[in-house]
Parts: C-alpha cells; structure tokens; sequence
C-alpha cells in the first residue's frame, strides 16, 4: 500500500506542478534579489568599510558548514557500518553536495562581476586559505558524487566503504579549512585561533544533524511514512552529544582568548559591552542555540520525535546567531592597527 502511494505522489502532475510552482519562486525571489544587490551593491547587506563579510557571507558560511555536517547519516552507514542508517545515506549524500553548491553560489556573488569567477579558478595565491578552499569545496563534491553512485549501483558498491571513509576524511578537512578563515587572520583580534578549526567542526556535526533531522521528517510526512523509532533514538543521542561538545568547544574558544592578552578586549566586547552582539551571543548564540534544545532534549516528559523537532528548529537558529556573532562581531570589534591607540 505504501509503494502504491508513493507512486502516486511521484507521477501525480498536480503535486508535480505545486511543488515546480512553489519552489520556483522562491529561485525567482533569490535571483530578482541578486540582480538587486548588484545593482545597488553590497552595502545593502551590511557591508561597509569596516564589515566587508557581510550577511551573504553569514548564509554562505553557514550553509558550507551545514553541507559537511549533513553527511553525519552516511558517515555513520559506511564508515562505522552502522546497517540502520543505509537506506538514508545517499540522502544524506546528496543534500550535501545540495547544501555545499548552495553556499557555493552566494560567495560568486561577492566577486562583483561573474567574469571575475574565471581568475578566481585560474589564479592561486596559495598562501591564502580561500585558495585551498577551492579545492576543497570542489574536491568535496566530486567524492559526493562518486561516493553516491557507489551506493546506489550494485555493480561497485563493493567501493562504498572506501569512498565513505575517504568523504569522510576529505569533510573534515573541508570544515577545518572554513574554520581556518578565521583562524588565519591574525589581524583580527575577533580570530586567530586554532580552537576555530574544531569548533567549526562540532559546529557542523551539530547543524548537519538538525537538519536533515527536519528534512526526512517532513519527508516522510509529506509521503505518509513513518521513521523507525530506534532511528529517531539514535539521532537524539547524537544531538545530545553534538551539543555537549559544542557547548565544549565554545567555552574552550573563549577561555583561550580571555588568555591570549590582546584578545581579552575582544572578549569583554562579545561577552559584556557589545550591545547588540553581546545579546546575540548569550540569547541566540548560547540559550537558543545550545541550552534550550539540550534542556528538550533531555527531557524524558516530551516525546522525542517533537523534542528533536523543536530542538532542531532552535538549533538552526541559534546557529545562524553564531554566525552573526563569528562573522558580523567579529568585525565590528575596530581593528587595532596602532597599539594604544
């Protein structure tokens, strides 16, 4: 009965024409907005002299973080031969490769001019980190590829395991490398850290969970399936502990710079006299993000399909907010280009 539906659902030209319909607004919202900024130019999304990473870089960011992390499933059925989680990896595979050339294309849009992509892909300063990245990024979805159709065709998925180890080894290279943009700039007092490299890290085993979390839920609501609940167990366990570390790693990055002397003047800005990033940070960044999805989660009262539902959403949100917070504040904070001064 339930494949019967699911037939349904795919050939049905009403259900096929909403979902076109739906979803292509929202691509021509996306493009008659770019055209806008590139008209206008990029102060309209908070850039200025002093933020030159403004929110397209908040949304890039985020999204590349969220494109490792959402390969956590498949990670889990190749790499450490987890059988429950196999139906759901080439899912998992390919809302990464999804999530990554979605971040992707919003920081083609901070070149300028699309012609300038082709020097961006010819030319290499390789004592910069953005250009490692290019091979990264590109790199990664390349073994997304390979490593789905090593899933899905029987005649080489003898090779998944091997292609699921080394996407997985390649993620967390990605990942370290988008940390490492702001670990590398020593001339911010906000970054050069190396703590930013794992953080970045559990940041995206955390969001990746959270959302695909979301997605095979709505999913599967749509289609009128059910998730097993040891899978729904298992992926609170995992949110449990992803939460854990990220609390972990975040009081880590800041009792670092509370060490380091010229950092402690960024600190008391972010923690105490930040206005409007200091709230960011202990309300979305810290509550939202970490303590209130932790508190639901571990609540044995709430049922867990809503405690990670609700987990989940605020999760994401509180994510967002530490990318305004890493992004944003850490450029607000005025650079010290004379000491004392």
């Amino acid at each position: 009965m339930d494949k019967i539906s699911f037939i349904k659902f795919i050939i049905d030209p009403k259900i096929f024409w909403f979902k076109f319909i739906f979803l292509g607004f929202f691509v021509l919202l996306g493009f008659l907005s770019s055209l806008y900024m590139e008209h206008e130019g990029h102060y309209i999304t908070g850039m200025n002299n002093q933020i030159v990473w403004g929110m397209p870089h908040m949304f890039a960011v985020f999204l590349i973080v969220i494109a490792s992390g959402v390969l956590n499933i498949a990670s889990l059925s190749s790499v450490f031969n987890r059988k429950l989680y196999k139906p759901l990896a080439p899912l998992s595979a390919l809302m990464a490769i999804a999530f990554l050339l979605a971040g992707l294309i919003i920081l083609v849009l901070d070149l300028g001019r699309p012609n300038r992509l082709i020097i961006a892909m010819t030319t290499y300063n390789f004592k910069s980190i953005f250009a490692w990245n290019i091979f990264l990024y590109s790199g990664f979805a390349v073994i997304l590829a390979a490593y789905m159709w090593t899933m899905l065709d029987r005649e080489v998925n003898r090779y998944s395991t091997y292609m699921g180890t080394f996407a997985f080894g390649w993620r967390i290279i990605l990942t370290t490398g988008t940390g490492s943009i702001f670990g590398f700039l020593v001339a911010r007092e906000a970054y050069a850290t190396a703590i930013l490299a794992p953080l970045f890290i559990i940041m995206s085993l955390l969001y990746g969970t959270a959302v695909y979390y979301l997605i095979i839920r709505t999913i599967n609501r749509y289609l009128k399936f059910n998730i097993s609940e040891e899978i729904i167990c298992n992926l609170k366990k995992l949110t449990i502990y992803f939460l854990f570390a990220n609390i972990y790693f975040l009081a880590l990055y800041h009792v670092t710079n509370l060490y380091i002397a010229k950092h402690i003047n960024f600190e008391l800005f972010i923690l105490t006299s930040g206005g409007i990033y200091t709230l960011i940070f202990w309300i979305g960044q810290v509550l939202i993000g970490l303590i209130v999805p932790l508190v639901i989660v571990m609540n044995n009262r709430i049922k867990d399909t809503v405690a990670l539902k609700y987990a989940s959403i605020l999760i994401l949100l509180g994510g967002f907010a530490a990318m305004h917070v890493i992004i944003i504040g850490g450029q607000a904070f005025p650079l010290n280009i004379f000491p004392d001064h």
